[in-house]
């Protein structure tokens, strides 16, 4: 079961880093835009909004996949130290404190959303609706927060410790 939960785990992380990925690929495209109409003198209107609510896109689509990966930053001053019992209870302890965090993220943004659909909250020079970026922003938080739990579901099941990423 725990396979077969990390295959949809795996297609959802995927699916939130390509969208991730795209995000990143409209902010150069809009940048560069921008920055050639600024030498014409003609901007792109909206710019800084689109850049501004597609970096929620980029940070949180990529979120899932950097954890799935290992790619955290982690300082293990003392791991080396701990018995192998209790290097175990505190890659499980910080999965579930992960999950819990991200799942928190998610309720907020989501009464957050709710708010901003009642107040018809959107950016200041075109108007992009804010309660779009922020559901993303809440279903991205929710994709990690399930690849954290599931990280911590394994290691209780008896899967090995996720090797430590290569620094070169």
């Amino acid at each position: 079961m725990l396979a077969r939960l990390d295959r949809w785990a795996a297609g959802l992380t995927s699916l939130a880093a390509l969208l991730g990925t795209l995000g990143l690929l409209t902010e150069v495209v809009i940048i560069l835009v921008d920055v050639v109409g600024r030498y014409f003198g003609a901007p792109l209107r909206g710019a800084q909004d689109i850049t501004t609510m597609t970096m929620v896109i980029v940070v949180f689509g990529g979120m899932s996949l950097c954890d799935r990966l290992g790619g955290h930053i982690a300082v293990d001053l003392f791991e080396p130290a701990m018995p192998a019992w209790l290097r175990r209870a505190g890659d499980i302890a910080t999965a579930l404190l992960g999950a819990v965090i991200f799942f928190g993220i998610a309720w907020t943004v989501m009464e957050s959303a709710a708010l901003s659909r009642m107040l018809n909250l959107s950016t200041n020079i075109i108007q992009l609706p804010k309660a779009w970026f922020q559901t993303v922003l809440a279903v991205f938080s929710v994709i990690t927060g399930l690849g954290m739990t599931l990280r911590a579901l394994s290691l209780l099941a008896g899967s090995p410790r996720p090797a430590e990423p290569r620094s070169e």
